[in-house]
């Protein structure tokens, strides 16, 4: 699912290559991610495993870190780390 060059029905516009800003939520993503990972919560490698289980409509509408966010969120579940009655709450806080 992830390895998705050369498969020409998603070879649309060309990748631009030049740099580009992170939003902030780019950027608390990433820094969730990297807290995780050094507590050793949830390792990079749970992480792409949660984002190549991610059904492949879901995974083409998700932006890159909202496909991070998904898998955090499901792992975080799947470990018994938070429960999904405390995601909804802190989902509705937001």
């Amino acid at each position: 699912m992830h390895d998705l060059g050369g498969v020409s029905r998603f070879m649309c516009e060309p990748v631009d290559p030049s740099p580009h800003a992170l939003t902030d939520f780019d950027k608390q993503v990433d820094a969730l991610r990297q807290v995780l990972g050094m507590k050793g919560i949830m390792s990079v490698d749970e992480l792409r495993r949660g984002i190549e289980a991610i059904p492949e409509a879901d995974y083409h509408r998700l932006g890159y870190y909202q496909r991070w966010v998904r898998s955090i969120a499901g792992n975080l579940l799947a470990n018994g780390v938070v429960s999904e009655a405390e995601l909804r709450a802190a989902l509705d806080a937001a």
